[in-house]
């Protein structure tokens, strides 16, 4: 199991479900003020947090790595286009750099990250199983529609080597040499014919075995723990302590009252 897939130590004992509930509390909060003080308590908390809970600096950049290539966009549209404010430094046309802009663009740019990272790293990973065992007994989802989504990702895995055997066959029947986009076009339709083929007999054979009925029982049973609601009250403390700390500075920026 890679490092990318493998479940963080502090997130061992943790229901599937309950990082999808942590990030909702957690989001809402934050997602009320787009002031710089706020992100920087919630980010610096949530570094004590992993460092806490086990979950190491590697660890981290591998599962948010895509957030400090949004971070800096959203950042520098903000610096850009934001309402200016304060000395301006640069302007051309649309474009308006100011005090105000930059006061934004840091904490827009900050706000991705503190919002973003705790969510990538309690999310990437997760064991399909698992969170198809929680979905379906805590979250009380139709278990028929659990199922299939736990098969289809279980199969997602398998595209790829469809990919390259269906390469390696048209390219044996010398139809692989020239046209790159054609090739790939046709490749491409074989392979959602397969997957539809191998679709309908996964469908058919999990019918036969009982998969459709009304009921059914669990070999894994999915509970929630102590560690859920630690989980639960480390993300709420976080909020209300990022939330707080800008009302308290009198840094709270109100989301409605607009950046633009």
């Amino acid at each position: 199991m890679s490092a990318l897939t493998r479940t963080p130590r502090g997130l061992d004992r943790v229901n599937p479900v309950t990082p999808f509930a942590a990030a909702t509390l957690y989001s809402l909060p934050m997602l009320l003020t787009i002031d710089l003080v706020s992100a920087a308590v919630a980010l610096g908390a949530w570094i004590i947090v992993f460092a806490g809970a086990g979950i190491g600096p590697r660890t981290v950049l591998r599962r948010s790595w895509p957030l400090l290539l949004a971070a800096p966009l959203s950042a520098v549209s903000m610096l850009l286009y934001a309402e200016p404010g304060g000395r301006i430094h640069a302007q051309l046309w649309l474009i308006v750099i100011s005090d105000q802009s930059i006061e934004l663009a840091l904490a827009i740019g900050l706000r991705v990250l503190a919002i973003g990272v705790p969510i990538l790293v309690g999310l990437v990973g997760l064991d399909p199983t698992r969170l198809a065992d929680g979905l379906a007994q805590v979250a009380r989802l139709p278990h028929r529609f659990v199922l299939a989504a736990l098969a289809g990702v279980r199969l997602f895995g398998v595209l790829g080597e469809d990919w390259r055997q269906i390469s390696l066959a048209r390219r044996a029947r010398g139809l692989g040499d020239t046209g790159a986009v054609r090739r790939a076009m046709q490749a491409a339709f074989a392979l959602l014919v397969v997957a539809l083929r191998r679709g309908g007999t996964l469908a058919t054979a999990m019918e036969a075995r009982g998969f459709g009925g009304a009921e059914r029982t669990w070999a894994r049973p999915s509970t929630l723990t102590r560690a859920d609601a630690v989980l639960l009250l480390i993300t709420a403390v976080v909020g209300a302590l990022a939330v707080g700390t800008a009302l308290a500075t009198g840094s709270f920026r109100p989301v409605w009252q607009g950046a633009l």
